[in-house]
């Protein structure tokens, strides 16, 4: 059966110019997301390790988190795979949360920030900074079924694409060379957009606990029985925990463990959850847990990254491919440049299909390339954005200096777009027609 290339070519399309606000919001996070922490590192100087010496006790890290914040409450604890970042710890005060930072061979604490890079690309990206979480969730993830369709429809009807990937072509006419740069970055961008797509769909399936992909991937914590000695402070015992304890007997457990992250439990009824890395490649920190009783001082559960199922083993590789950190500095820069690919596969995608349009305009009266899905994508857009000022302002509790900061970012950007979408492609094609009509002339 021969295939409709035409068809082919203008699902293509629709993919990536009636949805294109949207898809390139999704894309532009996750892709900030592969640096945002070097972007935390280049902004924060409090979250530049030292790099001298060995780690302190994890009980002097927190006593000097106490010191700082005394009615805080630690929820979190981050040991960075980087070597150039320090500890970051969550601490709640006043009802927002505080990103601590501490340098891991002083024990001291060398800044905080309401909120991080790495934590705003996150939630953009993971659910559009909507309240209502399932709902950003699965418009992000319908964006990976969106991608792959984008990719597929475009190898179906672009002839010989696989001798294709210098042909560059340049021309008088800038629609050529964008048509040209378009398709070389897309077909270089293949082996990323397949990464992406093939994640994309598995967190699909985990959200949506197909087959009970969700259930076999994410045990259930453990209860204990908790404390009743008077000794504990229940408002305040996130600081009393024995951490260091709790560290050796996770060693004990699993020798080869580098501790990733320290979870407290939530009440006294919660034993103190750490994770962190093997000998395991690609696996992601939580695919070893063990669960510690502070106060039995014993380990009630354990899994070890060697001995998980194959469905958890595909759940703990996910996010290291999907946002490049398998391989350390050098992947997350590889991805970078390969989601920024993907963003350029967009704008481009839409500077050329609107070109063509103000083209055919000018000769006849055609329909819009957008049509009510500008109206849409628009829409959305201006939602996520008032979602994003109400995380920063509510969620995160950031500082009015900050917020101007975001505005005058914000206003630069919408600036730019209307400048080269707009009015820089309605002079060039005017001066595409000044030049074809002079040539009519001529003859």
């Amino acid at each position: 059966m021969k295939l409709n290339k035409k068809l082919f070519f203008q699902i293509h399309s629709w993919v990536g110019v009636k949805v294109s606000i949207l898809f390139f919001l999704v894309c532009f996070s996750g892709t900030m997301a592969t640096l945002s922490n070097e972007m935390d590192w280049l902004f924060y100087p409090g979250l530049r390790a030292s790099g001298a010496g060995e780690r302190v006790s994890y009980n002097t890290i927190v006593k000097s988190i106490e010191q700082s914040y005394p009615d805080g409450k630690l929820t979190y604890w981050v040991m960075a795979d980087e070597p150039y970042l320090n500890d970051i710890v969550y601490v709640e005060v006043g009802g927002y949360r505080k990103y601590v930072f501490v340098d891991p061979y002083s024990g001291k604490v060398t800044g905080s920030t309401p909120v991080t890079f790495q934590r705003f690309f996150r939630d953009f990206h993971y659910y559009l900074f909507m309240p209502f979480y399932q709902i950003g969730y699965f418009i992000v993830l319908v964006f990976a079924f969106f991608l792959l369709i984008a990719w597929i429809s475009a190898l179906v009807f672009y002839k010989k694409w696989w001798k294709k990937f210098l042909e560059l072509k340049q021309g008088k006419n800038p629609l050529v060379f964008f048509r040209s740069l378009h398709r070389v970055v897309g077909l270089w961008s293949l082996p990323f957009a397949f990464l992406i797509t093939i994640t994309g769909i598995w967190y699909f399936l985990e959200r949506t606990n197909t087959a009970g992909i969700s259930d076999l991937a994410n045990p259930k914590a453990p209860k204990i029985l908790g404390s009743e000695d008077s000794v504990i402070n229940h408002g305040n015992f996130h600081f009393q925990l024995d951490y260091e304890l709790a560290a050796q007997l996770a060693h004990k457990e699993i020798p080869n463990l580098k501790i990733g992250g320290i979870v407290p439990g939530k009440t006294l009824n919660d034993p103190i959850y750490i994770r962190g890395k093997s000998d395991v490649p690609l696996v992601r920190k939580r695919s070893n847990r063990v669960y510690v009783d502070p106060f039995e001082k014993k380990v009630v559960q354990i899994q070890k990254a060697e001995e998980i199922s194959t469905v958890m083993y595909l759940n703990d590789i996910a996010d290291p491919i999907h946002f490049g950190k398998w391989g350390g500095l050098t992947t997350k820069i590889l991805w970078f440049l390969g989601g920024a690919s993907i963003c350029g596969l967009i704008l481009t995608g839409i500077w050329i299909a609107l070109k063509r349009q103000a083209i055919q305009k000018s000769i006849a009266n055609i329909k819009p390339v957008m049509g009510a899905w500008r109206f849409v994508n628009w829409g959305l857009g201006m939602l996520i954005t008032g979602y994003m000022y109400y995380f920063l302002i509510m969620r995160y509790g950031v500082s009015w200096e900050s917020i101007l900061i975001v505005s005058g970012i914000l206003g630069v950007l919408i600036f730019v777009t209307w400048f080269v979408f707009d009015f820089k492609l309605r002079r060039l094609v005017n001066e595409d027609l000044e030049k074809s009509s002079k040539k009519l002339q001529s003859v």
